[in-house]
């Protein structure tokens, strides 16, 4: 079968949609991958800088009650920041593994098609070669 035989508009319709599939899942795969170990260990982050009470008020003393109040609320920071972190990183494990469920079973029938059309091999036995056409 001659190369000019297999660049039907049909054939070349169903390489590049194999072909563009086949680099969506790679990239879905490897940013799964990705999102995964993000997860599971996390970025240790930069949540900001809240000043120390003194630093607030200068010149001024602060109570024992003011001090626990930034405290708290640098803990309440780094909290927010760490849920955004492992909220961002499930969203885009879902989101990766959604591309892939969508862009494989479309890979496979697209390429299952280009298989089922392809000419059935000769059998070559005994590793004689095949006569001449």
């Amino acid at each position: 079968m001659a190369f000019s035989d297999r660049t039907t508009l049909r054939n070349l319709y169903l390489y590049l949609v194999c072909l563009i599939t086949l680099v969506i899942s790679i990239f879905a795969a490897v940013n799964l991958v990705r999102s995964t170990v993000e997860l599971l260990y996390p970025d240790p982050g930069y949540y900001g800088y809240v000043p120390r009470c003194a630093e607030s008020k200068p010149g001024q003393v602060c109570t024992p009650t003011e001090e626990a109040a930034f405290a708290a609320e640098q803990k309440r920071i780094e909290k927010l920041t760490r849920d955004s972190q492992r909220r961002q990183a499930v969203l885009s494990i879902v989101g990766s593994a959604t591309m892939l469920a969508i862009a494989v079973p479309v890979y496979i029938y697209h390429w299952r098609r280009i298989q089922d059309e392809l000419p059935p091999r000769a059998q070559v036995t005994g590793g004689e070669p095949l006569p001449p056409a």
